[in-house]
């Protein structure tokens, strides 16, 4: 361990210090983009973030989100500085420690504990990946946003009671799970009609909404061209 000193995980990731900044961010404002010389790797300490890839056309589509406690950015580790594959935006206030790519590397090599939780978040993001890949290629549209509004909500994760979203538009949402935005104004209008969900000014998930991930309940009608409902607005972060 260096200089015989045990090293405190926790405090390196909340504090600045060499080769380590404190960012903060706007809603929309970008930790990287698409293109950008990869030489940070980002802590988020509060909010929420998304990644984003365009094609050469310029369509966006969501890859991931990023609430607390996640890193984004690893490809900075690379053995050759790279670019950037992907734009990270802040959803909401966002605040985050920017580490620089040499003090990541040492961290990395001299601490075995930080090793530890990095690797272990790696892990668990490709075990995400996977799940996302799945979801995509054998679930339903509307059981994929029944998915991302439960992980926009943090379920699953301990002492979370029923949990608003963070701002986001209908287009986002359709551009997530690969449909139209108004196949999803017509599944949000069904999920607040059945209790899934709740809408005043912002989208309240409860977790009668897990019944549609785990157990697969939904009314039998499931319309292939279901008649548009008066349009239930999804806050646009704007």
């Amino acid at each position: 361990m260096s200089n015989n000193i045990r090293f405190d995980s926790t405090a390196f990731l909340a504090n600045a210090g060499l080769g380590r900044t404190i960012v903060e961010l706007k809603p929309r404002e970008t930790f990287f983009c698409q293109g950008d010389t990869a030489d940070s790797v980002f802590y988020l300490q509060k909010g929420r973030a998304r990644v984003t890839v365009v094609s050469k056309n310029g369509k966006e589509a969501t890859i991931t989100l990023l609430a607390a406690k996640d890193f984004v950015g690893e490809e900075s580790l690379a053995t050759i500085v790279g670019l950037h594959l992907a734009t990270a935006t802040a959803v909401d206030k966002c605040t985050a420690l920017k580490i620089n790519r040499s003090e990541m590397i040492r961290v990395m090599h001299d601490e075995p504990a930080f090793a530890d939780i990095f690797l272990k978040f790696l892990l668990a993001r490709s075990m995400r990946s996977q799940a996302d890949l799945v979801d995509q290629l054998f679930n339903s549209s509307e059981k994929r946003l029944a998915r991302i509004l439960l992980l926009m909500a943090e379920f699953g994760k301990p002492g979370r009671p029923d949990t608003f979203i963070p701002p986001i538009t209908q287009e986002t949402l359709a551009d997530m799970i690969g449909t139209t935005r108004s196949r999803v104004s017509f599944f949000m209008n069904r999920f607040r009609r059945l209790g899934f969900i709740s809408y005043d000014g912002r989208v309240q998930v409860h977790k009668s909404l897990l019944n549609v991930v785990l157990l697969d309940q939904l009314p039998d009608q499931n319309a292939r061209k279901p008649a548009i409902l008066p349009i239930l607005q999804v806050p646009s972060g704007k």
